[in-house]
């Protein structure tokens, strides 16, 4: 077999970073802000003047004991901080407190993904580069913003159980709903509260051992992260089937050429020179931060989706799940009329986000027991599908529920069939090609019905009248 007829497997691990939402910093007491005038929050001891001493933040612990709680991890009876030793510009202290060889959580799992470790760190100082190029080689100047520096991070690292690009995103996302129920984060990923990294080698199919891995940095949504693994990936392919060898090093994707650049070689740990921090005392979680962290993880996504799935086609019940606020909304509305489910949820994962775009319906008007209320009509054909789906709009904004029903009640009754009568005076061409035994032609008085109901008559009755009187 030769290079170029031999199948190759993609070996995929990812590293996750998660900005914590605590109130302030991971090592002083400066609080956290999001677009706020640069070097504003900011102190002696994020900006590391001499003499300063760091101290570690309760809160930022507590969520990462919930984090790795939820992930199945064991948590480490004692664990430390190190210094990461680097020089670049967003890092004052010329090093990065983190965690090395004891972290806080390891050995964790989700879905049928693997995680090999959770830890505890501080996040870099923001970079902006001015110029022509936007990038650090070619860029005119460069200038920092210290407000970032020092925002509490968790650093989740997968062990490289992912075999394609498509199913790193798919975890992502999950991992993403997983801690967004949690409330540890907002998982902004245009904001930089969650960012993704990939480590993707290649190997010949069959084969255990692993390839040389590069790593795609700092991807800022899954479409991209999916994007770029899929690009490496075939980059990789093509550099041994043409015989080449796959050099460990660090890459940017540009999502909007689909590029893929070097930026530097792939740095091992005795590069960082790694060392105990020596002005931080051991973290040793008692059993009490350990209960209270456990007493505060809510049902995660998986868990609801795989109870929502015992009542619901299983991709519905996932979708609930992920977006936390649907599922909220539907299981509210669920309570306030438990008579019709599948279609209480169709009617949310389907119509309800097509009216809401990317809102929270809890930010609207909407309240779930009139949602609800409405679904049941339609369900019960008391209401018109298609009036309920026109009045959606209006009732997000602060319109009348009392409105939108008698707007959507179905015609029915001495009324629906007069307008049947009419519509077949009107068009006596349909009525004689459907006597003449031309079915399809009903669909022209059908047609005519509907316009006069404005939707709110059920087209299965309507066709029963039309027939009953034409003897069809």
């Amino acid at each position: 077999m030769t290079e170029a007829t031999r199948e190759y497997e993609p070996v995929i691990g990812i590293e996750i970073h998660v900005q914590l939402a605590t109130r302030t910093k991971m090592f002083c007491s400066c609080e956290l802000s999001f677009g706020e005038e640069p070097n504003t929050r900011t102190c002696p001891v994020c900006l590391a003047h001499p003499g300063v001493l760091p101290v570690t933040n309760a809160e930022a612990v507590h969520y990462g004991l919930m984090i790795g709680l939820a992930l199945g991890c064991e948590i480490a009876p004692r664990s430390i901080f190190h210094r990461k030793n680097y020089f670049y510009p967003d890092s004052p202290k010329a090093y990065q407190i983190s965690q090395y060889d004891i972290p806080l959580c390891s050995g964790g799992r989700l879905g049928d993904v693997g995680i090999h470790r959770v830890h505890l760190e501080e996040d870099a100082a923001k970079l902006v580069h001015t110029g022509s190029s936007g990038r650090i080689h070619g860029a005119e100047s460069s200038v920092v913003d210290f407000n970032r520096c020092g925002t509490p991070l968790v650093e989740i690292v997968t062990e490289p159980d992912l075999r394609s690009a498509a199913e790193a995103a798919e975890f992502g996302r999950l991992l993403q709903a997983t801690l967004r129920r949690m409330g540890v984060s907002d998982v902004n990923m245009e904001e930089g509260s969650l960012r993704v990294d990939a480590n993707v080698s290649i190997r010949p199919a069959g084969e255990t051992t692993f390839g040389t891995k590069t790593e795609l940095k700092n991807m800022n949504s899954f479409r991209f992260l999916e994007r770029g693994i899929d690009a490496e990936i075939a980059r990789q392919k093509a550099v041994v089937t043409e015989g080449g060898a796959v050099e460990q090093e660090t890459l940017h994707f540009d999502p909007v050429s689909g590029s893929l650049t070097s930026l530097r070689s792939k740095e091992e740990a005795h590069d960082y020179r790694y060392f105990p921090e020596p002005d931080l005392v051991p973290m040793a979680p008692t059993e009490a931060m350990i209960e209270r962290a456990r007493a505060a993880l809510p049902e995660l996504p998986a868990a609801r989706a795989d109870r929502l799935a015992q009542d619901l086609p299983a991709e519905v019940a996932r979708l609930l799940a992920f977006r936390t606020e649907l599922g909220d909304f539907y299981e509210a509305a669920l309570a306030a009329d438990p008579g019709h489910p599948r279609q209480l949820a169709n009617w949310t994962v389907n119509d309800l986000i097509g009216a809401l775009g990317d809102r929270d319906p809890a930010e609207t008007s909407l309240d779930p027991a009139d949602f609800a209320r409405l679904v049941g009509m339609v369900a019960e054909k008391q209401a018109s599908a298609s009036a309920v789906r026109a009045a959606l709009p209006g009732l997000l904004e602060d319109g009348s529920i009392e409105d939108a029903i008698a707007g959507s009640a179905v015609a029915g009754g001495d009324e629906l069939g007069g307008i049947v009568d009419q519509a077949i005076a009107d068009n006596p061409d349909a009525v004689e090609k459907i006597r003449a035994g031309k079915g399809q032609a009903i669909g022209a008085l059908v047609g005519a019905v509907m316009r006069e109901t404005k939707g709110r008559a059920d087209g299965g009755e309507v066709q029963r009248l039309i027939r009953e009187r034409l003897g069809a």
